[in-house]
């Protein structure tokens, strides 16, 4: 492998590693809820959202919602069609292998075909990032962009450091090669996803992008930080710091109150079978067949409605229940 990205892993890193593997491995008794088709798209909106308005898009989970539906929007132009590129862009995200380079432009041209006359294509342009105090980063020059480009994709395939870790360091690296005319945040927080979800498909389900953009003042801080460093460390500590809250996040807003977070998936699954079986069957006979008590499979039973995957038909005392599968 001829290029390595310069950084260093720090102790903080590795705490923070180890705190992301740990929570991914408490939060898999709400994967199948993060996964219905509901509060998937509730969440690639708050993705959407997010990413944008860190460019300075304006529209909010409401008009982004509207747009994905078809519905009538007031915007600029270019506001609406940044939010139809982004949709396009994060429809295609199960499909795009994060090795392959060519995937990544497609991305881009996805998501900017609408607002770039090169969409998909790497800039032939030098270009510059500055905010109101000035430049702040002067990208390298456009010739030099499909050789960079071409390194960052040959060390992204042959690295052996952790996925977590990976993954902040191309965002890192692409943002400072700044490869396109425009588009380049919003690409490479989207590819940062990529390479989360062949990691753990978790990452496939939550919001990183909608974090990102609370703490956006700190991000922007954190790139400085790492090009002032030469090398990507502060990003990458700031960067694992968001996956962690992101996914702190997930688990608090998607634990039924009043449910045990450590309900056994699958008793959850036994329950649906039953109920396909016999949906006139009761709570109380599940409890007999399941050998727990009537309160405990009560307590499952919320879960499943909270996962969108049981649903109550008629009145409790002579109604039924019924089974409900991802369209």
């Amino acid at each position: 492998m001829s290029y390595q990205p310069p950084f260093t892993i720090t102790s903080k890193m590795l705490t923070l590693v180890s705190d992301i593997v740990e929570i991914i491995t408490d939060i898999k008794h709400i994967e199948t809820n993060l996964k219905t088709p509901k509060l998937r798209k509730k969440n690639r909106i708050k993705s959407i959202t997010g990413t944008l308005q860190i460019e300075g898009n304006t529209f909010s989970e409401e008009k982004v919602t509207n747009v994905i539906e078809g519905k009538t929007v007031l915007g600029t132009m270019r506001e609406i069609a940044e939010v139809q590129g982004a949709i396009k862009a994060y429809e295609n995200f199960d499909n795009y292998v994060f090795k392959q380079e060519k995937d990544l432009l497609l991305s881009h041209k996805l998501m900017m075909d609408e607002l770039l006359a090169n969409a998909g294509s790497y800039r032939n342009t030098n270009v510059g990032v500055g905010d109101q105090n000035g430049m702040t980063h002067v990208a390298p020059p456009s010739l030099a962009v499909p050789e960079l480009m071409g390194n960052l994709f040959e060390w992204l395939q042959n690295t052996k450091d952790h996925p977590l870790i990976v993954s902040c360091v191309f965002h890192y690296e692409f943002e400072f090669i700044h490869p396109f005319r425009d588009g380049n945040g919003r690409v490479g927080r989207l590819w940062q996803s990529v390479i989360l979800n062949h990691y753990k498909k978790i990452f496939g389900f939550i919001p990183i992008e909608s974090v990102v953009r609370e703490n956006q003042k700190s991000y922007y801080k954190a790139l400085e930080d790492a090009g002032s460093a030469e090398e990507s460390t502060p990003f990458i500590e700031f960067m694992l710091g968001i996956i962690l809250k992101t996914l702190k996040n997930a688990s608090n807003e998607n634990v039924p109150k009043n449910v045990p977070k450590n309900v056994p998936k699958n008793r959850l699954d036994e329950i649906v079978k039953l109920i396909e079986k016999n949906k006139e069957i009761t709570s109380i006979q599940i409890a007999e067949r399941l050998k727990v008590s009537d309160k405990t499979i009560k307590r499952d039973m919320a879960t499943l409605k909270e996962q969108g995957r049981l649903q109550r038909v008629g009145s409790l005392k002579s109604g039924h229940w019924e089974v409900l599968h991802d369209e």
